[in-house]
C-alpha cells in the first residue's frame, strides 16, 4: 500500500485550522473560547501545557455545535476542491491517510474518496482526546496495532516528525507544495528553515517572554530617561531587560541551566537586534521627534524573528 500524510501533503493547507476558521464563520459562537484557546497557546508555549491539553482546549469549540456530523459534512462539501491533483491522479483504494488530525474531522473525507484514514482518536462533541496524539513515532505504533503484515510501498509527507514512517517504506517522498521529492534528497532552503523556526513552540514562548521582555525595556528605558539621555537611557534599559530575558529564555524556552558562557553568548546573539533597535531610536527620536514612549515601543518590537534564530543557534544550539 502507499500510506500518506494529510495536511499540507495531499490537502492544500491544515484541515483543522480551516475547520475552526470554517466553524468562525458560520457559527460566530464558537468565537468565545478564543480567550481559553489564546491562554492554553501560550501556555504550550512556555511548556505548561502539553501539546495534547493544548489541542483538547483548542478543540473545546466543539461543545457549540449542536451536530457535529452536519457541520463537517458542510465543511467537506466547500474544502474537498483542497484534495491536491497530484493525488487524486495517482489515488487508489488501498491508500491509507495517518494523520495528528482528529480522526472525526478525516473519516468523511476518507469515505468520500474511498480510502482507510488512520488519525488522532478526539472525541467530537467534548474535544477530549481518547487515545494518543497521533504524530511521530505513534503513527508507526498505530500502524502495527490496526493493520497486519503491512508493507509501504510509496510514503508521503511534508513533515520531518514522520521520519519514523518513511525509513520504514520502500521509497518516501518529501511534499514541498506540488514537488515530490525523495525524501535523501530533500534540501530545505534556508528562507524554510527559517519560516520551520518561526512556527516552533519554542518560538511561541520565546514570543511570550519577548512580550514581558519588550515591557521591562520599555519600563526601564523611560525610568533611565529621567536621569539620562533619551538614548543613554534606552541602552542601560536594554541591557536590564536582556539580563531578565537570558534568564526567563533559560529557565522556561528553552530550559537549560543558566551559566556565564551562555549568557555572553546570549548577548552577542543580541547584538543585531541591538543594533537594529538603536537606529530606529536614532531615527524616530533624534530625527522624526517622535515621544520617547512610542520610540522606545517601536525599537522593541523589531528584530524579534532575526533574534529568535540567532539565540537558538548561539546561546542554546543544543536544543536544536
Amino acid at each position: 500500500m502507499n500510506v500518506y500524510d494529510f495536511d499540507k501533503t495531499i490537502y492544500g493547507g491544515d484541515s483543522t485550522l480551516d475547520f475552526y476558521v470554517y466553524c468562525l464563520k458560520k457559527y460566530p459562537r464558537t468565537a468565545c473560547y478564543l480567550p481559553s484557546q489564546i491562554g492554553s497557546a501560550l501556555l504550550y508555549g512556555l511548556g505548561v501545557h502539553s501539546k495534547v491539553r493544548f489541542k483538547e482546549i483548542f478543540y473545546s469549540f466543539l461543545r457549540s455545535l449542536q451536530n457535529v456530523d452536519e457541520v463537517i459534512d458542510g465543511f467537506w462539501e466547500s474544502h474537498e476542491r483542497k484534495i491536491k491533483g497530484w493525488y487524486l491522479k495517482q489515488r487508489h483504494n488501498s491508500d491509507l491517510i495517518i494523520s495528528a488530525s482528529p480522526e472525526f474531522l478525516l473519516k468523511p473525507i476518507g469515505e468520500r474518496l474511498s480510502i482507510t484514514i488512520l488519525a488522532s482518536k478526539v472525541n467530537k462533541t467534548s474535544g477530549l482526546y481518547e487515545g494518543e496524539n497521533c504524530y511521530g513515532q505513534n503513527k508507526v505504533e498505530r500502524l502495527n496495532r490496526e493493520i497486519k503484515d503491512w508493507v509501504i510501498d510509496e510514503f508521503y509527507s511534508d513533515s520531518l516528525s514522520d521520519a519514523p514512517l518513511a525509513m520504514l517504506a520502500k521509497q518516501s517522498f518529501r511534499v514541498d507544495g506540488d514537488d515530490l521529492i525523495p525524501w535523501p534528497d530533500y534540501h530545505p532552503s534556508g528562507f524554510k528553515k527559517a519560516k520551520g523556526l518561526l512556527t516552533t513552540k519554542e518560538f511561541i514562548g520565546f514570543l511570550v517572554i519577548g512580550t514581558i521582555n519588550t515591557l521591562n525595556g520599555v519600563l526601564f528605558a523611560y525610568l533611565f530617561s529621567l536621569l539620562f539621555n533619551v538614548n543613554t537611557a534606552f541602552m542601560v534599559g536594554y541591557l536590564m531587560s536582556l539580563s531578565l530575558s537570558y534568564l526567563l529564555n533559560s529557565c522556561l524556552t528553552f530550559k537549560e541551566a543558566v551559566s556565564w558562557p551562555k549568557y555572553f553568548k546570549f548577548c552577542f546573539s543580541y547584538i543585531p537586534n541591538f543594533l537594529i533597535q538603536n537606529f530606529i531610536v536614532l531615527i524616530f527620536f533624534n530625527v522624526c521627534g517622535l515621544p520617547e514612549l512610542l520610540v522606545y515601543s517601536l525599537a522593541a518590537i523589531i528584530g524579534v524573528p532575526i533574534t529568535f534564530i540567532l539565540i537558538k543557534n548561539l546561546a542554546f544550539r543544543s536544543v536544536t
